[in-house]
């Protein structure tokens, strides 16, 4: 069945995604990064790509906190583009790309109730992607049980909440339980959502969320090793989707320590070659030394399934993927700016290559 939803708006700015895509750093200006010895050579490299215009005006020595965000900065005004020329249905496909950094938000600010702090502080820390109109009004909520109130009102989150949690729910101790709650029924209504597009945005979309699936699979249960959750509790938190719904997550329910994790992905071709030289102590992003983690291998795993979406045209999985790539861009210039920063080049190469 031909793509059910692709019309001349999907085309015309399909054609500026597959742009901003050619604009991502290649393996020649990483290698210039690289070789850079200051913050001060940094900024200059980086004047040769997109990131140019965001940084000229930047006072030296740029910080790494200032690059970030001005990273994030240019991504978050390259997709409100998108979002602002977008008519339906691709503006639902947007909505629900946004949904994900939404839940991080609103987390963010359940946290900082529980907390009694400054909720105005904290929403200048939310990610300007997963802003909607009613996040103002979650700071003016003093107790959980209004903040619960608001979100169930009048949020694109209320479903996942009315359907998942209740007020109770919203503890200290249970606030990753209720991330990765949310995150379960928002992966499984996107999946649904994207098979409804029709192909080739069906297919493309499947895989990418199914390995979304698995790797949120994985870290819940490496995650909970140590902790209070059951594997009761653990078992709940596995979406219903992915390449290993349902027979490995039954098992992963079920294990104790990494060596069981490590034996279950070997029997997937596609994860058993992410085990090859990898540390499964290690932590992301090559901090714990030059070794790389399970989660590095996962990243690179995440790049190929989203440069793959550029091979076919005309669906809306390249929306999601060149996003995803831009946010592996961004935590690559990041962790080589960290590595100037703190005079660690040995330790610099440790980023995950794109194109």
């Amino acid at each position: 069945m031909n793509e059910i939803h692709f019309n001349a708006d999907a085309g015309y700015l399909e054609g500026i995604v597959r742009g901003y895509r050619d604009g991502l750093i290649t393996s020649p200006q990483y290698l210039n990064l690289t070789q850079c010895e200051t913050m001060d050579d940094l900024k200059l490299q980086l004047a040769t790509t997109d990131y140019g215009t965001f940084l000229q005006n930047e006072p030296s020595p740029l910080s790494t906190s200032t690059l970030s965000t001005r990273c994030t900065d240019a991504l978050v005004a390259e997709f409100q583009y998108l979002q602002q020329n977008a008519a339906e249905p691709i503006s639902k496909f947007l909505d629900y790309i946004t949904y994900g950094y939404m839940i991080d938000n609103v987390i963010l600010l359940i946290t900082g109730t529980l907390h009694e702090r400054d909720t105005h502080d904290l929403l200048e820390k939310c990610h300007p992607l997963g802003f909607f109109d009613s996040m103002p009004a979650l700071c003016v909520a003093t107790t959980v049980q209004d903040l619960y109130n608001t979100v169930m009102v009048d949020s694109p989150l209320a479903a996942y909440f009315r359907e998942c949690l209740s007020a109770e729910d919203l503890n200290e101790l249970n606030i990753e339980i209720i991330r990765n709650t949310l995150y379960k029924a928002y992966l499984e209504d996107f999946y649904i959502y994207c098979q409804g597009l029709g192909e080739p945005t069906a297919a493309i979309m499947a895989d990418i969320l199914n390995f979304e699936a698995d790797r949120r699979t994985v870290n819940i249960t490496i995650n909970s090793f140590g902790t209070e959750l059951s594997k009761d509790d653990r078992s709940k938190l596995y979406p219903r989707l992915g390449n290993m719904y349902p027979e490995a997550q039954t098992r992963f329910a079920r294990v104790d320590d990494m060596d069981q994790v490590k034996a279950i992905l070997e029997q997937y071709g596609e994860y058993r070659s992410l085990l090859i030289g990898v540390n499964l102590n290690a932590s992301t992003g090559g901090a714990g030394g030059n070794e790389l983690s399970l989660e590095d291998r996962f990243f690179s795993k995440e790049v190929q399934l989203n440069k793959d979406a550029f091979e076919q045209q005309f669906h809306y999985g390249v929306f999601f993927s060149w996003l995803r790539l831009k946010e592996q861009e961004i935590r690559n210039v990041v962790w080589i700016a960290e590595c100037i920063s703190q005079q660690q080049k040995d330790k610099v190469n440790n980023y995950t290559t794109i194109y």
